[in-house]
């Protein structure tokens, strides 16, 4: 079934009220062309001669409402820039960058990491040929988003994860690994973008420390008419036992000392 804007915007009211969540689903589009493709309403920070990393520019969207574009122009985190392929640059370069920036131990270190994830991920980012994103609250987005982040508490995660899990088909299955970079940039948008495949994210140091993410949150970032299927199974894992939202938590009441 084809989508359009409205039912993406439904949907993501539905949800945003259904899980009681914090935070409005953010919906995200890749980019190609920079002057053809961004749609009436969406900022770019340096138009206000400012910067923003793609991971605040989450945060605006889904906190403040706010419709933001981020080119490799407009975003100030280099690693990002590059593992979204917006930016060319060698594997020297991108180690020698990091280096700088003391992220691991030592040149071997990163050495080893590039190896890993330079070759196997960037250069394919880089031929692919996008040059940003835009991004806002799927109630309000004004495009059909090509991926669906939500942010969520671990209760709020357990209840999507049983919603996509809950017929165990694989087009569905989660499967995510960790570093502690690139999480809501990389995991919770590109990747599942490109690879067609949901991510749990573990919002790393850059979220952290610069995109205001409590120590509460977690992610799901997933291809963006997977919110259908998620809507459509949502509370229907473990219903028949009692598993509804809110939790119920057992609290044993005859208890003596």
């Amino acid at each position: 079934m084809v989508r359009n804007i409205e039912d993406y915007q439904k949907v993501g009211e539905d949800i945003f009220h259904k899980l009681h969540l914090a935070t409005y689903p953010v919906a995200i589009k890749y980019l190609k062309d920079i002057n053809t493709e961004i749609p009436d309403g969406y900022r770019r920070p340096i138009d206000s001669g400012k910067k923003m990393s793609i991971c605040q520019a989450f945060t605006q969207a889904r906190r403040f409402g706010e419709k933001l574009c981020i080119t490799a122009a407009d975003n100030f985190c280099t690693p990002a820039t590059v593992g979204h392929g917006w930016v060319n640059i060698s594997k020297e370069e991108f180690i020698e960058s990091q280096v700088r920036q003391g992220w691991h131990k030592d040149v071997q270190s990163e050495t080893r990491r590039a190896e890993r994830i330079y070759d196997k991920n960037f250069k394919n980012a880089m031929a692919l040929g996008y040059r940003g994103l835009v991004c806002s609250p799927l109630t309000e987005t004004a495009i059909v988003p090509d991926t669906i982040l939500i942010y969520a508490n671990g209760t709020q995660l357990t209840y999507i994860i049983h919603a996509l899990t809950f017929e165990h088909k694989k087009k569905y299955v989660i499967n995510s690994s960790f570093e502690g970079f690139g999480e809501s940039c990389g995991k919770g948008g590109f990747i599942p973008f490109i690879l067609n495949k949901t991510q749990i994210v573990l919002p790393g140091a850059g979220d952290r420390s610069f995109a205001g993410i409590q120590d509460h949150e977690l992610a799901i970032g997933m291809p963006a008419n997977y919110v259908f299927y998620l809507h459509d199974n949502l509370f229907k894992s473990g219903k028949s036992q009692g598993l509804k939202f809110p939790l119920r938590q057992l609290i044993p009441l005859e208890l003596s000392e």
